[in-house]
């Protein structure tokens, strides 16, 4: 159910599909606005930010309605934010009644990308956005990056893990892009544990060859790293990436919203932002 929905500036709607952040009171939050902005400007389209919320009461009433004008006000903050960050950038605000993670849900299946903070109060009263943050990221049909809050966002590589499957040519894909958007180095990462790694050597020079020749003005490296654990591995080798790319093994939703253990330890602990691409 819609309660709300404004346009905050004047700028002509594009044809594109809007890139999409979550929006809530805490620092986390508006820290993904800004960088939902600056990938709405990049991608030159809109960016729509989202509110979910719950009412004791249908339709809201007394306090509810406080709560109401409170979710408007920082709507409105973080469309200030996104304005500061990109002028250029058509902003639209909703306030949607229902649980964050199917609101959230809902609105990717129109959505280019959904961008959330890593960490506060979403609509889910009393849980953290962190466990939404997971849901979507592991449901969602589009790309999701999060972003940590309270971080200063590093100034090193894009980083990407890769395996074998088929959700690991999705994730260079969009690494190769922001990179060349960023004018950023790429690292491309492939964790192994059996074996002697030469042939999982041999197969990373030949990704990263063919990924080089569509983007030869990158510079572009490629690591085999010998750990049972990808998170650990990428958080090792690129301990100072300014954006950290994984995919999700080519498996779609998975059940529970859980992304397995590489996804839960990244977005639980890296120090810039994870992007789940599907």
């Amino acid at each position: 159910m819609l309660i709300s929905d404004s346009q905050e500036d004047s700028m002509t709607a594009t044809t594109h599909r809007p890139v999409l952040a979550g929006v809530d009171a805490s620092a986390p939050s508006f820290g993904a606005v800004r960088w939902a902005a600056k990938e709405a400007r990049r991608r030159g389209t809109t960016l729509r930010l989202v509110h979910a919320c719950v009412f004791d009461d249908t339709p809201p009433r007394g306090h509810d309605e406080l709560l109401l004008e409170h979710i408007h006000r920082h709507l409105r903050r973080a469309a200030e934010i996104a304005r500061e960050e990109a002028p250029e950038v058509r902003v639209e605000t909703a306030v949607q009644l229902g649980l964050a993670v199917e609101i959230l849900l809902a609105e990717a299946a129109d959505a280019a990308l959904v961008v959330l903070g890593s960490h506060g109060l979403g609509g889910l009263r009393g849980a953290l956005i962190g466990s939404v943050a997971l849901r979507v990221a592991a449901e969602a049909p589009c790309p999701v990056v999060v972003v940590p809050g309270n971080r200063p966002v590093p100034t090193g590589p894009v980083a990407v893990g890769i395996d074998r499957t088929e959700s690991s040519e999705h994730a260079l894909r969009f690494a190769f892009e922001a990179a060349a958007a960023l004018r950023a180095p790429v690292l491309v990462v492939h964790a192994w544990h059996t074996g002697n790694g030469v042939a999982e050597q041999q197969e990373l020079e030949t990704r990263v060859a063919a990924w080089q020749g569509k983007y030869p003005d990158l510079e572009v490296t490629g690591q085999v790293v010998r750990d049972r654990a990808p998170a650990h591995a990428l958080q090792q080798v690129a301990p100072n990436a300014r954006l950290i790319v994984i995919g999700t093994r080519g498996r779609g939703p998975v059940a529970g919203g859980v992304l397995g253990s590489t996804g839960n330890t990244l977005l639980a602990h890296a120090a810039c932002p994870v992007a789940v691409v599907h």
